[in-house]
């Protein structure tokens, strides 16, 4: 079996003066004079510098080891190296609170903490408070890496060792971690580079630009592995730039681009200008969410195809669905028909299959012998919730789909109780365990209600104790307390003060009825907007 790193070397082996990373100075400036540029064989040799640092210190499989490294260089050459040792990271977000912070290193059982050095202030006495303290070291310090406090095993590496943990949240409040293991990557990579139509990746030529977390697997797994793959070089922005976009577009020399709904919407809102035409310059974007009525209007405009594509942490791109080929059925939410290799069904919510053209629950698995190739290996130290997504041999999604006369599929809305804004997965009982923690907050519901950017905004319904006698000033103090404990993404944008909230027979939120309620609260503007409110930390 082989590995991230065994790839990468065989790239850098075959195309070791091809560029393999490039992070454009408009993402660059906290820390660096300009831009970032590593050849193939240049992240190979620093990969292999720092693995022998690690090996000394002792590290080496089944050990995990977390890494807060934002969209930087520093991410692939300490994840790459780590992976050569048989290791497993935990990618972490500078944008968590420091609750969800240790939850992640504690539940992870993450060994070491390998940081950016202005992050190390707050993560050594994190890491030092938890039960089972972490070290922290600084990623430029690969002299200072600490000897590893669990013991490797000396034994023989597995043929498919785990390769990464990446949490994602679910409808039962503490994010799940997603094992992923290295073939979950390889198939990845394998599964891009096989698309035809209008994906059809050229050998050493792509440059591919995303603005993606590294902490999600769209950026770690399906582009780094396209380009390593292929190798191509990615582009890698720290975050997106509206007014800097398409200059760095031009600059970077990309062909590809991958985005999130929030994208478009953003760049169609920017005033037109003479190099708004990108046809001959980038082949496609690569993506999901787009607002439908932005679709036709944004390829119009820019002049390259919008391809949307259906995946989730735990179906890898085992499970991926994409519109890369005509017709695409633009503006319809369609994200294509499914290739030969995935096996489908759309079920009710007795799992009974539903009729052609009516809305059910996607369930997916890998045609063949294998049903689970390129999927999860399971979720960590919860083989209940493993055993429920597997229900019936299928990967249940909890998202709700319709199939059209030509097998197109068109998403419709989501079962699950997830809220997803601008890429990110928020689990509405995890927003609701901190508003509970306010001690005017009696109940609350949190739900999604829609974005034209974002794709959803949370939005929370609350029965606080007492009168409220200032709506504005008590719900800025409850978002408050909710972002103490919450990354900003999370917490509600939206605040709506309600008496009470239906119930059920069994006392349980009667969630359909509350999204509807908030939803048209939400539009009438009978609400607190507290999105000012939500600010991402800057980098330092």
């Amino acid at each position: 079996m082989s590995s991230v790193y065994l790839i990468f070397a065989a790239t850098a082996a075959s195309a070791g003066e091809r560029p393999f990373l490039h992070i454009p100075l408009q993402a660059t400036r906290a820390y660096a004079d300009g831009p970032v540029d590593l050849s193939y064989r240049q992240a190979l040799e620093a990969i292999d510098r720092l693995a022998g640092c690690y090996r000394d210190a002792g590290y080496g499989y089944p050990l995990r080891v977390a890494l807060m490294l934002d969209n930087r260089a520093d991410f692939f050459l300490h994840w790459l190296a780590l992976n050569s040792l048989g290791c497993s990271v935990i990618p972490v977000s500078r944008d968590m609170q420091d609750d969800e912070i240790g939850y992640f290193l504690s539940h992870g059982g993450a060994c070491l903490l390998v940081a950016l050095p202005d992050l190390l202030p707050r993560l050594e006495k994190l890491g030092a408070g938890l039960a089972t303290p972490v070290p922290v070291v600084d990623c430029n310090r690969s002299e200072s890496i600490p000897a590893a406090s669990a013991a490797a095993d000396p034994g023989e590496t597995p043929a498919d060792p785990e390769c990464a943990l990446l949490y994602t949240s679910g409808s039962t409040g503490k994010p799940k971690a997603c094992i992923l293991n290295n073939s979950y990557f390889l198939y990845a990579g394998e599964w891009y580079n096989s698309l035809d139509g209008l994906v059809s990746l050229r050998q050493g030529e792509e440059r591919l630009l995303t603005p993606l977390p590294l902490t999600h697997m769209n950026a770690m797994a399906v582009s780094s592995m396209a380009m390593i793959m292929s190798a191509g070089c990615i582009v890698q922005l720290d975050r997106f730039h509206p007014r800097e976009w398409w200059q760095t577009v031009r600059d970077s020399g990309a062909t590809i681009l991958h985005y999130l709904g929030v994208l478009p919407a953003i760049l169609l809102e920017l005033p037109p200008g003479p190099d708004d035409d990108c046809r001959g310059r980038i082949r496609f974007g690569f993506g999901a969410g787009v607002n439908p009525r932005h679709h036709a209007l944004f390829e119009q405009r820019f002049g390259f195809p919008l391809l949307e594509a259906w995946a989730m942490t735990e179906s890898g791109v085992g499970g991926s669905i994409i519109a890369n080929h005509e017709p695409r059925h633009v503006g319809s939410c369609c994200f294509g028909r499914a290739p030969d290799s995935l096996e489908y069904q759309l079920v009710d919510e007795n799992k009974h299959p539903v009729a052609t053209g009516e809305p059910g629950e996607l369930r997916v698995r890998a045609a063949g012998p294998d049903p689970r190739r390129g999927f999860f290996t399971g979720y960590l130290k919860n083989p209940e919730a493993t055993a429920e997504i597997w229900q019936d041999g299928w990967l249940n999604t909890g998202d709700v789909v319709r199939e059209g006369p030509d097998g197109s599929l068109y998403f419709v809305d989501r079962r699950k109780n997830v809220i997803r804004r601008s890429g990110e997965n928020i689990s509405a009982l995890e927003v609701e365990a901190a508003l509970l923690s306010h001690p005017s907050v009696q109940q609350v519901v949190a739900t999604a209600v829609p974005d034209d950017l974002r794709g959803d905004e949370v939005a929370a319904a609350v029965v606080v104790s007492g009168q409220a006698s200032d709506q504005e000033s008590l719900a800025a103090d409850i978002v408050r307390h909710c972002l103490q404990q919450l990354a900003y993404y999370k917490a509600p944008g939206y605040l709506l003060f309600c008496d009470d909230l239906p119930v059920t027979a069994s006392n349980k939120p009667r969630r359909g009825e509350i999204k509807t309620l908030v939803g048209e609260r939400v539009a009438a503007g009978d609400c607190v907007d507290t999105r000012a409110l939500k600010k991402r930390q800057a980098a330092s």
